[in-house]
């Protein structure tokens, strides 16, 4: 792994509320905002200002963030994962095997728009996992 995990957190439609918050309350920089709309992806219409991922950084905190589609639930207190930045497509398809075995998928690991392969996968501890090994750096 290229550094230490990062947390993600994940919002019910309130993600740009939670970063002008986090903003405000740590007097850091919001970067990289992306909406589903401005993805090439395709998302239903209502999802097209909601959040697909964001950055946030005040010195050495970073966190990463972004809304559900409309209509998936979102466990307040329980809305957050461990990012991993990967440094090859081999470590991570071996971590994503070995998290999955007594684990659950929640997304297969797959090549992507944004020019990774990524998987997110729930533990056997219930430690939900995105990892990504981002091909074009």
């Amino acid at each position: 792994m290229k550094h230490q995990a990062t947390p993600y957190l994940t919002f019910d439609g309130h993600a740009r509320d939670a970063l002008e918050y986090y903003k405000n309350i740590f007097d850091g920089e919001v970067l990289n905002v992306q909406t589903f709309g401005e993805a090439d992806f395709p998302t239903p219409p209502e999802a097209d200002e909601r959040i697909m991922h964001a950055q946030f950084k005040k010195g050495e905190l970073f966190l990463m963030m972004s809304d559900t589609f409309p209509g998936q639930d979102v466990e307040r207190g329980s809305n957050i994962s461990l990012a991993l930045d990967m440094e090859s497509e081999e470590q991570t398809q071996s971590l994503y095997d070995k998290l999955s075995e007594k684990g659950t998928v929640l997304m297969e690991l797959q090549d992507t728009f944004w020019g990774a392969k990524y998987g997110k996968v729930k533990d056997a501890f219930g430690v939900t996992w995105d990892l990504n090994f981002q091909k074009n750096k």
